[in-house]
């Protein structure tokens, strides 16, 4: 990642070179805060850009809202015990994958979707966003964040607990003050010449068809960040194989499953960039690759 002005340090850590700044007379990395609001979100989304900020020297924390509890398992998997159990140790596994220093809970439960809600008393879709936020933002002030990622404002395709993400961490980062928030979402075009290459593969349901997501995420010209996470596609692709509940229903093949069933080079290929939106900075071309870009001006 780009350094400006800051000053070089040469990590003897595999030879890898990162760019360090001063804070109170003391050379540190950055802190990348990345907020999310189920296990396996933060590999679908952020995973290549976690695992190469922390492959790089900085410190990334992973927040997760809710353990996931309410999202869909095959019976197998309810056999082996309470799912919210299974899916936050999956959660802590996928963090050690991607190099995160830190996993922390915001102690919510799942809400479901809007078609099929969980009805938990303590579902984050139902949060007071002020409160959320400032268990957020507590964590923001103490790990120091420069950086927080969270989602788009429709949550990528919508999920109640996505948007919230939205709200509570943008409310979080106004009080914590953090002056570089990230929105984490997927370039609408490029997704949809993914999938139309995608769903020609044996056994891809039909769901992956290329129509279906024509108003998800966001439009090319709207973006402000192409991250190119290639050479960390062995560290997301083994994050997404960590959340193995997630893999199937008894009613067929999910997302996780299709993904970890590419090709490793189609896998490369398809998931080998992230996509973010800054508050505050003008989309512009060509797309930034680096997520510190305006702590350096």
């Amino acid at each position: 990642m780009r350094a400006g002005g800051i000053r070089r340090a040469d990590l003897a850590d595999g030879g890898a070179m990162i760019f360090l700044r001063r804070r109170s007379n003391r050379t540190v990395p950055y802190t990348l805060v990345s907020f999310h609001a189920h296990p396996d979100d933060e590999a679908l989304l952020t995973g290549g850009t976690l695992a190469r900020a922390a492959a790089e020297g900085h410190r990334v924390v992973l927040v997760v809202a809710t353990t996931g509890g309410a999202g869909p398992a095959s019976r197998d998997v309810l056999a082996r015990g309470p799912l919210a159990d299974q899916r936050k140790a999956e959660l802590e596994r996928s963090a050690r994958v991607l190099g995160c220093a830190r996993v922390a809970w915001l102690g919510y439960e799942d809400s479901g979707t809007a078609d099929a809600p969980s009805g938990a008393d303590s579902a984050f879709a139902e949060a007071d966003v002020e409160e959320a936020a400032a268990r957020l933002a507590e964590i923001l002030r103490e790990e120091r964040a420069d950086v927080l990622t969270i989602y788009d404002p429709a949550g990528g395709y919508g999920h109640p607990d996505h948007v919230q993400v939205h709200h509570v961490g943008v409310r979080a980062a106004t009080i914590a003050g953090t002056g570089v928030v990230l929105e984490a979402t997927l370039d609408r075009g490029a997704l949809q010449r993914m999938l139309r290459i995608v769903s020609r593969l044996p056994r891809v349901p039909a769901s992956f068809d290329p129509v279906r997501v024509a108003d998800l995420y966001t439009a090319r010209e709207a973006l402000t960040h192409r991250v190119d996470v290639r050479r960390h596609t062995r560290a997301k692709r083994a994050a997404l194989a960590a959340h193995a509940s997630q893999a199937s229903t008894d009613s067929g093949l999910r997302l996780l499953t299709v993904l970890l069933r590419l090709p490793r080079p189609v896998f490369r290929w398809a998931l080998g960039r992230e996509w973010y939106v800054e508050h505050g900075r003008a989309p512009g071309q060509p797309l930034l690759d680096d997520i510190f870009a305006s702590l350096t001006r």
